[in-house]
């Protein structure tokens, strides 16, 4: 099962790995990416401190030179988070 809103922000992520300049956030952002595609195969929904954990990493990515996807992939995994039981 497939978790669209995950699969996208890892996509995004993906393509902000590609534009940015910072070797460290370039580092974090493949791996966020990476941690984000398999969220979004796995048999059974992350739970809600998995994802506030992402989204706590995103939050310190915001201030990079590619914000705006940073920004994006974060509302993706907002959006999936509301669909989450539980909290």
């Amino acid at each position: 099962m497939t978790r669209a809103n995950l699969a996208d922000a890892s996509d995004t992520l993906v393509s902000a790995v590609d534009e940015t300049s910072d070797d460290d956030a370039a580092e974090r952002l493949t791996s966020l990416a990476d941690q984000l595609d398999s969220l979004a195969t796995r048999d059974r929904d992350p739970d809600h401190g998995r994802l506030a954990r992402i989204e706590n990493a995103l939050n310190d990515l915001e201030d990079s030179d590619v914000t705006e996807q940073v920004q994006s992939a974060h509302e993706s995994v907002v959006a999936f988070r509301e669909t989450v039981d539980g909290v």
